[in-house]
């Protein structure tokens, strides 16, 4: 078995098919399923379970990769050893919404990788959640709580929500910018919901589309603080701040809690989101 192999399994739990972890390891689907085969023969135990279409990870599979997750600390590691750069050393990978990463992250993280030359920071950004796995991702700031995982879940903070529309409607109904109904969930979308809004036209889970039709003093739509910018200061909008705010999450895989560089982000990150905790 070689490292590779170990790469399979996790991908194969991660997607739940043979079909994604092949795209995700651009590798032919035939060789997953012939490198799975062969593994679990050596090992005399099953990795999987074929339920509804989905390849669900036994037991064994799960013990597996509780040393696979080891390992990758280890290898983490070793690469960290040839390095002469003081302070804390690495490269972590932080998931997270494009509004999130680009209005409350970037604008300190230059700042923060000026005072430690031993880390680098690798933005995976989304319009909605990068997929946080061992493979994927090292952090993860999630603007919903998620379900109980393989990671130690904090919260950061919650966020004050804004509700925009033009001050003077005498050119006509705005277009309401609403979210899809997978977000049924959110206050931003509860809160329009309890609106009946008329002239519904535009569904979208992007922040900058929605602020830029509100800017436009033709549409309406409900916005976090951290992405209101001038907005706030527009006389020609009115702003009604919601009742309720939104959560905000941060998601740490475990392996890498008593790391120094990973400590040394967390503690950033919480401070970037400073101001929206006290807010």
């Amino acid at each position: 078995m070689n490292w590779d192999d170990l790469r399979i399994i996790a991908a194969v739990r991660d997607e739940g098919t043979y079909a994604g972890a092949s795209a995700r390891l651009r590798i032919d689907e035939t060789t997953v399923g012939r490198t799975l085969a062969r593994i679990q023969r050596d090992l005399g135990v099953p990795l999987f379970d074929a339920v509804d279409g989905q390849r669900r990870p036994t037991r064994h599979c799960e013990a597996v990769l509780e040393h696979v997750g080891a390992m990758a600390a280890h290898v983490a590691a070793i690469d960290r050893i040839g390095e002469s750069q003081p302070g804390a050393v690495g490269r972590l990978r932080i998931a997270s919404t494009n509004a999130v990463a680009e209005e409350l992250l970037a604008p300190h993280a230059s700042a923060f990788l000026r005072d430690h030359p031993g880390l680098t920071l690798q933005f995976l950004t989304s319009s909605g959640n990068v997929k946080f796995s061992r493979w994927q991702a090292d952090l993860a700031i999630r603007l919903r709580k998620p379900e109980k995982g393989d990671f130690t879940i904090s919260k950061l903070g919650d966020v004050r929500l804004y509700f925009f529309e033009p001050a003077d409607r005498a050119g006509g109904e705005p277009v309401a910018c609403v979210y899809p109904d997978e977000l049924d969930n959110i206050p931003e979308q509860q809160f329009l919901r309890a609106k009946r809004l008329n002239n519904v036209r535009c569904v979208t889970d992007n922040i900058r589309i929605i602020r830029t039709m509100i800017q436009s003093h033709q549409a309406i739509g409900v916005l976090p603080e951290h992405s209101c910018g001038p907005l706030l200061a527009d006389r020609s909008l009115r702003a009604t701040l919601l009742p309720r705010r939104r959560d905000v999450w941060l998601l740490v895989q475990n392996h890498l809690k008593r790391d120094p560089a990973t400590r040394l982000t967390i503690e950033w990150i919480r401070r970037c989101f400073g101001d929206v905790a006290r807010g």
